[in-house]
């Protein structure tokens, strides 16, 4: 497979593109040199490789936004990453794109055992969110095989299961709301700590599609019942 021909007005403009990066974002979350971007080349699905024009690692969710807008503005496609442990090439970029990385957003926000749900940044992997819970016998139930290593933000990109969802089910069935940045940096809440709201199901076909409109930078989780306990999760960015 041929990987899509950058745009070649986008590469021309790197050096502005990086400048306003820099002016939102720390130096030490702004990675545009040749040969550190090619850390960010592909996910576990390595038969496809190519570096992106950068990547950038925002920790709070007003610098996703700041960053989203300049992206938007000057017309760079943004590809959003886990912790790059997908198979099927979720998170491969183009080299005219900016990877938006969630390894620093990776706290956990609030956790409710009397409603049984936590809300964590996406950063955070999912294992760590059974271990945030798990000393009073909760636990989030969706388990993919990468459990120990993927985050939140890529199993709700991939609407991730594992051996727990022929019983409690997938992302889907767990996610009760996010926190979502739009594309041009505007900033939506989606669901929240509570069952189903009536009307249209605007987070399902968020986390079934898999074009995303934006970036989901924190969520609210569920927490299935005790012994051993289910937690519900809500997510952030």
């Amino acid at each position: 497979m041929d990987m899509p021909a950058p745009n070649p007005a986008i590469l021309a403009r790197k050096p502005r593109i990086v400048e306003r990066l820099l002016s939102v974002l720390p130096a030490d979350a702004v990675i545009h040199e040749d040969i550190e971007t090619r850390a960010y080349e592909c996910d576990a699905l390595t038969a496809y490789r190519c570096p992106p024009l950068a990547a950038v690692l925002p920790s709070s969710t007003q610098e996703v936004s700041a960053v989203l807008k300049i992206c938007h503005e000057e017309g760079v496609p943004v590809v959003p990453r886990g912790s790059g442990t997908s198979l099927a090439g979720g998170a491969l970029p183009t080299a005219d794109c900016v990877i938006l990385g969630v390894a620093r957003l990776s706290d956990v926000l609030e956790t409710d055992y009397d409603n049984r749900f936590i809300r964590v940044q996406t950063g955070r992997t999912n294992l760590s969110v059974t271990g945030a819970v798990e000393e009073n016998d909760f636990f989030y139930a969706p388990d993919p095989s990468s459990q120990l290593a993927c985050a939140i933000a890529g199993n709700i990109g991939m609407n991730s299961g594992g051996a727990h969802c022929l019983k409690y089910g997938v992302t889907t069935n767990n996610l009760l709301g996010v926190t979502m940045v739009m594309m041009d940096g505007s900033i939506v809440e989606i669901g929240g700590a509570h069952l189903d709201a009536s009307g249209l199901d605007l987070l399902g076909c968020d986390l079934r599609q898999r074009r995303p409109v934006g970036c989901r930078h924190r969520g609210h989780l569920a927490h299935p019942a005790q012994t051993r306990g289910r937690a519900a999760c809500a997510g952030r960015l």
